[in-house]
């Protein structure tokens, strides 16, 4: 019988890293740390955890092997987050870098004394700046992953584990330690007079914060009532800072429109322009705002999950490892993977360029089906698409097309009238417009879109400079829409799911 104190060595490889662990330890909560994602909150059926023995073996379930054939792995690749340590192993795992938003734009200001720090609490990845409030100049970044991924990668994975008392308090814990941390890692060292924090994040990561009750954002209609700022000292939060720093989670737009999407009209400018101009979030919801400044319409579309590599068999987030570009050379298909490494999976970058591709070199028709009877479109040695994946991927391209149309339509106007198109996120930073442009992701010249990179960044720092921190004149503006509700969504949306250029 094995003795639980017992130690035993992890060697985890290319990185070196040696550890003395306890017998029977769940190999997830060691590897975590070292950028292994869970996108299925270690259920055991998405292979996004996979790690490769080098030596030694690991306890898993009598439904391991059945997993790894089905997902097309080698014999010798495990799955962490169903595994045990229990004896002295040595794991090969990717060195897995998110590639992390770090904004430092030049915008308007007012002068005021002291720093403040702007934090952007992403469902992946979490950014945090310390700023001089009498210059706006960007005096330390400090970046982490979202701790709250190893409950899952996906939204409602966050959602689902918050529905209980325990796993609320879990999650809330988590977040506001690890905001903490970075707080205290931006401050160590400096001889600063700290007299602001803001916060901004997408919906579901404000009432986490907050501790909210997320259950009505798990059913529908998808309403809550907890959509204000929320304002709290250092006291509140048990965190060791002056209690006069005024800590502020900025309030979001509506149910699954969060304060990220407010900060990034802020960023845009698009409240103050009387040009019609479009924002376009594809993260985690694929949030559409359209409008100027008198009068400006939001939604949610379902776009977001399938750009960030969800229910895609071989998709990932941008990270080291994942294919982010495909093109043709000479009528062979070419690929760049992120950390110049060996190709695991594909980001959603990757996957709007290669949807292309196999539309160009004709392996697709317009309607997205596979031609001449193929099982799957091979992009690299390992990495390929399915049939699925690019009804996935029609899904959300459809979804993103009808929201911006439909938001339009009712404000009496064409696509034709949107004189300028912001992209905002991490995601949109790294795509290629021709191709979204293209596919009919975005019916918008090509020359109207820009990349406004991380949005939310520049508007929770553009918020530290204000003390009517909820621009409540801006948002007297916003008006959200439910798409679901309008009479014309079905029908647009599924004419847009058609490759109609090719």
């Amino acid at each position: 019988m094995q003795n639980k104190n017992e130690k035993v060595k992890l060697r985890i490889e290319p990185l070196g890293k040696e550890l003395n662990v306890n017998i029977g330890t769940p190999l997830k909560d060691i590897i975590f740390e070292y950028g292994v994602e869970f996108p299925c909150g270690g259920k055991g059926y998405c292979g996004g955890c996979k790690i490769k023995l080098l030596s030694g073996d690991v306890k898993d379930p009598q439904k391991h092997k059945e997993l790894i054939y089905k997902l097309g792995l080698d014999s010798d690749y495990r799955l962490a987050c169903i595994s045990e340590i229990v004896e002295d192993i040595t794991l090969e795992i990717p060195q897995l870098e998110s590639l992390i938003l770090a904004d430092n734009s030049v915008f308007t200001f007012t002068p005021l004394e002291g720093f403040g720090i702007a934090i952007d609490v992403g469902t992946t990845t979490i950014v945090a700046q310390l700023i001089n409030l009498s210059t706006s100049q960007v005096i330390d970044v400090q970046t982490s992953r979202n701790p709250q991924t190893r409950s899952g990668s996906d939204i409602m994975s966050r959602i689902m584990h918050g529905l209980t008392k325990e796993g609320l308090e879990e999650l809330k814990n988590l977040i506001r330690d690890e905001a903490y941390r970075l707080i205290t890692l931006l401050l160590e060292g400096k001889n600063v007079d700290l007299k602001k924090i803001v916060l901004v994040g997408n919906s579901v990561m404000h009432h986490l914060f907050c501790g909210y009750d997320v259950k009505p954002l798990s059913m529908y209609p998808f309403e809550t009532t907890n959509n204000e700022s929320k304002e709290y000292s250092a006291k509140d939060l048990s965190w060791e800072l002056k209690n006069s720093v005024q800590i502020i989670f900025a309030r979001p737009i509506a149910s699954f429109i969060g304060s990220d999407i407010f900060a990034g009209i802020i960023a845009s400018g698009m409240d103050k322009t009387p040009h019609l101009t479009a924002l376009i979030d594809l993260g985690t919801n694929g949030e559409i705002v359209v409008g100027n400044n008198e009068k400006m319409l939001c939604a949610s579309t379902a776009a977001g999950p399938a750009f960030e590599g969800a229910n895609i068999h071989m998709g990932m987030s941008a990270m080291s490892g994942a294919i982010s570009s495909v093109n043709l050379a000479d009528s062979q298909i070419d690929y760049h993977v992120i950390g110049n490494q060996e190709a695991l999976g594909i980001c959603g970058s990757g996957l709007i360029d290669a949807v292309a591709v196999f539309l160009q070199n004709g392996s697709l028709d317009a309607g997205g089906a596979l031609i001449r009877e193929k099982e799957q479109l091979e992009i690299g040695d390992r990495v390929y698409l399915t049939q699925k994946d690019v009804r996935e991927f029609q899904l959300a391209k459809g979804a993103l097309a009808a929201g911006l149309q439909i938001l339009v339509n009712k404000l009496d106007k064409s696509l034709a009238d949107i004189t300028r198109v912001f992209i905002a996120g991490g995601f949109g930073n790294f795509i290629n417009l021709k191709n979204v442009t293209q596919l009919g992701m975005v019916e918008i010249d090509e020359y109207k879109i820009h990349k406004l990179g991380n949005s939310a960044l520049i508007g929770a720092k553009m918020l530290l400079f204000t003390d009517d921190y909820s621009f409540e004149n801006t948002l007297s503006k916003i008006e959200h829409l439910s798409l679901d509700a309008d009479e014309n969504f079905q029908d647009v949306f599924v004419d847009k799911m058609f490759f109609n250029n090719y």
